[in-house]
This record gives structure tokens, sequence and C-alpha cells, in this order.
């Protein structure tokens, strides 16, 4: 199986634990903050369904586009760039929401705020040349 096919199908099962058990999924994301990002493929007009951790600014959810420290952005993080309207879950919630890119000094507060939280993104920041970029969603 490629790469891609894996990474579907760990990603599938996340997605279906979580909307099992009411946001909450084991394994190596047990207790961490999950969040689901439905969003629209920026070439192929498709809906994909992202699992992510998250952290929050006030009422609005943060994620990170680390894809582990990769020289290359993640596929979600286009596809919010170039259709910023996305469905969000949050637990039982769901609700339509706004994605945008956080810049500056924003995004370097909302960064190290994650961070903070999950070291790792610390170390996904040390194994790239990019600046990762920190997207806000904000309710639709």
């Amino acid at each position: 199986m490629s790469d891609v096919a894996d990474m579907n199908a760990f990603n599938r099962a996340i997605i279906d634990e979580f909307r099992a058990n009411e946001g909450k999924v084991g394994g190596g994301f047990a207790g961490a903050p999950m969040i689901l990002i439905t969003h629209t493929g920026a070439k192929s007009g498709k809906e994909y369904t992202s699992p992510l951790v998250y952290s929050m600014d006030g009422d609005k959810p943060i994620i990170i586009a680390s894809k582990g420290g990769a020289p290359d952005d993640p596929q979600w993080f286009r596809n919010l760039v170039a259709n910023p309207t996305v469905t969000v879950e949050i637990g039982t919630e769901k609700y339509i929401g706004r994605a945008r890119v956080a810049e500056g000094a924003e995004r370097d507060r909302l960064f190290r705020a994650q961070a903070d939280m999950m070291p790792n993104f610390d170390e996904y920041a040390t194994k790239t040349t990019r600046v990762i970029p920190v997207v806000v969603i904000e309710r639709a």
C-alpha cells in the first residue's frame, strides 16, 4: 500500500473513532485535543476531512500546518487557502467556519501558545526552513 493510502486509512480510523466517541480518540492521540476540519480540494473540488490537533484562542480553534516539519505545507492547508469555508467538528459540536492564515506577531503568539502545550511543534519547526503556517478558524 502507498504512503498516501496508508495515511488515508489511518486518518479514516481516527475520524470514525472521533465521531463514535464524542470527539475522543485513543492510541497516539489519547488525551490530545482533536478537531475535524472538512474542507474543499483546491484543484479537485472534492470534500476532505482532516483530523488535527488544535488549541483555542478565545472561542477560535487554532491549527498548525506543521506536516511534522516536512519541507512543504500539508495539502489540507493549501485547500484552506484556496477555499476558506470549512466545517468544524469539536466534540459533538459541528459548525461552519472560515479559515484565515495568521500573520506576524499574531502567528508567532498562536504558534508559541500551541507549542507550549504540545512541544513537538517546536521540534517540527527545527526540521524545516519554511515558516510553519498557523490557521485561525472563525465562525461563519
